[in-house]
């Protein structure tokens, strides 16, 4: 009896201790809130980022909204990956993110590239939202669009 009970208390630890360690990376996927675009870095092509700086872009289950991409419940769905700092930057996909190395990794290990996909419907083309990049910190993004990268903080930040 003895032994069935270690044996049943061990496998709880290890699944407590598993649950425990994908809570933290569960956590670091963080997207839906109301971002604020407050800076960018780049080569601006046609876009003017004085007219999107200070404008907002949310996220909240299958709806967004804001100055980048909008999906009203027409099938959102999104998918990231996780990278180690170094990885990341390692990337030439990634090439434009350079000069904010020092802000995104600050306070974090590791970065989350986002894709956000809206399957739209016959009023609604479907688009997607990437890359836009957070990190273990849930409080800011990035995204790449056109020449540069857009800066955006967490509401309430």
């Amino acid at each position: 009896m003895n032994a069935k009970r270690t044996a049943y208390t061990r496998r709880l630890a290890s699944i407590i201790v598993m649950v425990g360690a994908s809570a933290g990376v569960a956590c670091a996927d963080f997207l839906d809130t109301t971002w604020t675009v407050t800076q960018f870095d780049g080569e601006a092509w046609f876009v003017e980022p004085e007219k999107v700086i200070g404008q907002t872009q949310t996220f909240d289950g299958g709806y967004a909204e804001g100055a980048f991409y909008t999906c009203d419940f027409n099938g959102q769905s999104s998918i990231y990956t996780t990278y180690e700092n170094e990885a990341f930057f390692e990337n030439p996909e990634f090439v434009k993110f350079a000069p904010l190395r020092d802000d995104m990794m600050a306070g974090s290990q590791r970065l989350f590239v986002h894709r956000v996909t809206c399957n739209g419907n016959d009023l609604v083309k479907p688009s997607v939202f990437y890359p836009v990049v957070t990190n273990e910190t849930r409080r800011r993004a990035w995204y790449l669009y056109e020449g540069g990268v857009f800066s955006m903080t967490a509401q309430g930040e």
